[in-house]
C-alpha cells in the first residue's frame, strides 16, 4: 500500500498555486502557507504562451484562463506633450502574438489557480517559515505560527524576496543579480483624459517609462519603469515616495496617474531583478518559479515558466517515485535552459525598456515604427499566418 505523500508548498503566487494543483493531480497532500494577510489581486498585464500554456492546457486550467483573455489592441507611442509618435493597430499586435497566446492579469492565473486548487489544499495566510530542519526522509519547517509542519517536501515558491529560500540556501544577496530598474504597476480607477479606450498607450522619457493599459471590463492599468543606480534605496522609500520623485515630472498624462497612486488599494513595486541560483534543491526543499530564477519582466515569460515549471516538477514527482532527490534533479535538469536562455534574453534587452538617451530610444522603437507602416504591417501579418 502506498503512503500519501505530503508536500508544504510557500507562496500562494502563481508558482506555489501551480505547485499545489500539480501536486495533488500526483496524488499527493498539499498544504500552502502564504504570508500575506490575505489573498492578493491585480497586478499587470503579462503573456502566458510558450510551456506555460501547454503545462495549462495538461492540468486542466486552459479553459478558464481562456475566460480571462484580454484581446490586444492598438498600441500608441506618444511624445512628451501628448502627441501621437506613430501607432502599431490591434491587428498587427494580435498577429505578432501568435495563436497559442493568452493576455492575462497576473492576479486572474493566481484567481483561476485559486479556484482549481482550493477544495484540496489547505491555504493558511500571514504564515511564513521561520526555520528548516530534514534528513533523508522528511523536511521540518517551523512556522511563523509557533507550529511546526512536517512533510516529504517543501516548495520555496514565496517569490524574489523568498524567506524560504534564505533559511535553506543563504541570504538573498549571494543570489540576486540586479538589472538596476524599478517597476511599479497599481490598477486605474479610472482611463486618464488623453489615453483612448481599447489602447495601450506608452511613453518614454530619458530613462523612464509610463504605460497605460485600457483592460476593458477589468478597468485599466498603469506601469511605470525607470533606471536607478540604487536599487534598495528606491525600495526602501516605498512606492508612494519612489514614483512621483523618479516621474513626477514626466509630463503627458503622469500627473492624473500619480494621483491615483495615492488611491491605489494594492500597488507592485520591486527591483528589476534575477535570481542566479547554482542548484534550485537541497535535499527535500526545491525553489520554484521567481525564487529560483526570476527571469524578469524584461524577458516577459515569468508567469509562463512558473506555471510550465510546476507541471515539470510534478511529472518528475510522478516518474520517481519515492526517490524525491532524483525527480528534483532530473526536474532541474529539464527546467534550468530554459531559464537560463530567458534570463538571458532579459539582461540583452534591459535598456530597451527606458532607454536614457534618444538615439537608444530611437533604435529601440525602429522596428515598432515599422511594424506600424500599412504595408510592412500587412506583410508581416500574412507572413505569420503562412506560419501558423
Amino acid at each position: 500500500m502506498t503512503t500519501t505523500r505530503n508536500a508544504l508548498v510557500a507562496g500562494s503566487g502563481i508558482a506555489g498555486l501551480a505547485a499545489a494543483l500539480r501536486l495533488h493531480q500526483a496524488g499527493w497532500k498539499v498544504r500552502v502557507i502564504e504570508r500575506a494577510p490575505r489573498r492578493r489581486g491585480g497586478g499587470y498585464a503579462v503573456s502566458f504562451a510558450g510551456i506555460g500554456y501547454d503545462a495549462a492546457e495538461r492540468m486542466g486550467i486552459l479553459p478558464a484562463l481562456a475566460e480571462r483573455h484580454i484581446t490586444p489592441d492598438t498600441m500608441v507611442y506618444v511624445r512628451r506633450d501628448g502627441t501621437t509618435s506613430f501607432t502599431v493597430p490591434g491587428e498587427t499586435v494580435r498577429a505578432l502574438a501568435g495563436p497559442r497566446n493568452l493576455n492575462l492579469l497576473r492576479g486572474d492565473i493566481e484567481d483561476v489557480l485559486f479556484q482549481a486548487v482550493r477544495d484540496h489544499a489547505e491555504i493558511t495566510y500571514g504564515t511564513t517559515v521561520t526555520g528548516v530542519d530534514q534528513d533523508g526522509d522528511r523536511v521540518r519547517a517551523r512556522l511563523s505560527d509557533g507550529t511546526e509542519a512536517a512533510a516529504d517536501l517543501l516548495v520555496a515558491a514565496d517569490g524574489l524576496h523568498s524567506t524560504t529560500r534564505a533559511r535553506v540556501f543563504g541570504p538573498e544577496a549571494r543570489f540576486r543579480r540586479d538589472l538596476d530598474h524599478m517597476a511599479g504597476v497599481f490598477m486605474l480607477d479610472r482611463l486618464p483624459d488623453g489615453v483612448a479606450p481599447g489602447t495601450t498607450a506608452s511613453m518614454t522619457d530619458t530613462g523612464r517609462t509610463l504605460a497605460v493599459i485600457d483592460l476593458g471590463a477589468n478597468g485599466a492599468a498603469a506601469f511605470f519603469g525607470y533606471r536607478t543606480a540604487d536599487p534598495d534605496a528606491e525600495l526602501a522609500a516605498g512606492p508612494h515616495a519612489a514614483i512621483p520623485r523618479a516621474c513626477g515630472d514626466m509630463a503627458w498624462v503622469a500627473p492624473q496617474v500619480l494621483e491615483q497612486l495615492g488611491r491605489a488599494a494594492d500597488v507592485y513595486f520591486d527591483t528589476v531583478s534575477q535570481m542566479v541560483v547554482d542548484r534550485w534543491s537541497r535535499g527535500r526543499v526545491v525553489l520554484l518559479g521567481d525564487a529560483a530564477w526570476c527571469v524578469t519582466l524584461f524577458a516577459g515569460y515569468g508567469s509562463a515558466l512558473a506555471v510550465g515549471g510546476a507541471d515539470a516538477l510534478g511529472a518528475a514527482l510522478e516518474e520517481h517515485g519515492d526517490d524525491v532527490p532524483a525527480a528534483l534533479a532530473a526536474w532541474e535538469a529539464r527546467m534550468r535552459p530554459e531559464a537560463e536562455r530567458k534570463q538571458r534574453l532579459g539582461r540583452q534587452v534591459k535598456g530597451l525598456y527606458a532607454p536614457k538617451d534618444p538615439v537608444r530610444l530611437w533604435l529601440r522603437d525602429l522596428p515598432l515604427r515599422a511594424a506600424s507602416n500599412p504595408v510592412v504591417g500587412g506583410l508581416l501579418r500574412r507572413r505569420l499566418q503562412l506560419r501558423a
